[in-house]
């Protein structure tokens, strides 16, 4: 009990972060027209400069093993997710559209503003960089499965433009001088300038998550779609956690730590994005969202206690 609520305190300061998010939206401080400009400065600047500080000079990056699983199991965690929920769906939501939305809100973790500060906390700098490598494989499930799940159909020729983006750029560039020892010849008023500017991401993009949350939970959309909200928490709570944790078993230790946090994440927000573009389901994306967030208050510092005990990771009491 004592190590579950030390997770707690660890956990909880990112959803205080996410609720003054939502708090700034709602009282018109934090604006909608203000969000273009800050996602631009979040994902153009301080994501690379996040993921450049943790990668350059990061050892654990320099093995093979690292460069390739994590992405590998990133993938991996995803398409088992997308598979669960679609299953799911189809057993029991009746209407295309809502399981198509359901299986890829439900199917995809959480796996950047929430993961990275609580990777930060429990396990420091060297697993972090894993995390970005791990990120890369779930940012190719995004815009491949997920996409062809909820539009209903395949991703399309150029499935890989949106690929092609500053913090993914950030992560192979990062890796690719990582590899070239950048770490010991990089000036070091450049490296404190990026890590400067990375220690800005995360409560950044928990902000803007807030609003966006603030954006669309209505009273109409809290007040109905209960099933859909339930068996999502069911299966991004319950299932998929044990499911991954089985994954972290059979993996490479150096995934261990990752695989321990991203089996305890709610659902991303970024599907609603996603259900907009693709015209899903929005209302069940924001239901999935909201619920398992709220729940995984309770549950993440339980999955983590657990995950930590169950793979003797350092943490785990």
């Amino acid at each position: 009990m004592h190590e579950t609520l030390r997770l707690l305190q660890i956990v909880l300061p990112v959803f205080l972060v996410i609720g003054a998010g939502y708090a700034m939206r709602r009282t018109r401080i934090l604006t909608e027209a203000a969000d273009q400009s800050l996602l631009g400065v979040l994902i153009k600047l301080f994501i690379p400069c996040l993921a450049l500080d943790v990668i350059i000079g990061n050892e654990a990056l320099l093995r093979p093993a690292s460069l390739v699983l994590p992405p590998l199991a990133g993938f991996a965690s995803v398409a088992l997710g997308l598979g669960v929920s679609l299953l799911a769906a189809r057993i029991f939501i009746k209407d295309k559209r809502t399981g198509r939305t359901f299986a890829c809100t439900t199917g995809l973790q959480n796996y950047g503003y929430i993961p990275l500060p609580l990777c930060q906390a429990l396990f420091g700098r060297e697993v972090v960089g894993v995390l970005f490598a791990f990120n890369l494989g779930v940012e190719i499930a995004m815009w491949t499965i997920a996409v062809a799940t909820i539009s209903g159909h395949q991703a399309g020729r150029r499935w890989w433009v949106p690929l092609l983006n500053p913090p993914i750029l950030a992560v192979v560039g990062g890796i690719a001088f990582n590899f070239l020892g950048a770490g010991h010849w990089t000036p070091a008023p450049v490296t404190t300038a990026w890590h400067m500017l990375g220690l800005c991401a995360v409560p950044l993009g928990l902000l803007l998550t807030g609003a966006v949350l603030a954006d669309h939970a209505t009273p109409h959309v809290l007040r109905s779609g209960w099933p859909a909200m339930l068996l999502g928490i069911g299966i991004r709570l319950g299932i998929m956690p044990a499911l991954i944790l089985l994954m972290a078993i059979a993996a490479d230790p150096a995934l261990h730590s990752v695989l321990v946090v991203q089996a305890a994440m709610p659902s991303a927000v970024f599907p609603i994005v996603l259900a907009k573009i693709h015209d899903g389901d929005m209302p069940t994306a924001l239901r999935v969202i909201l619920g398992t967030s709220l729940v995984g208050l309770v549950t993440i510092p339980l999955w983590l206690s657990f995950g930590l005990r169950l793979l003797q990771l350092p943490g785990g009491g």
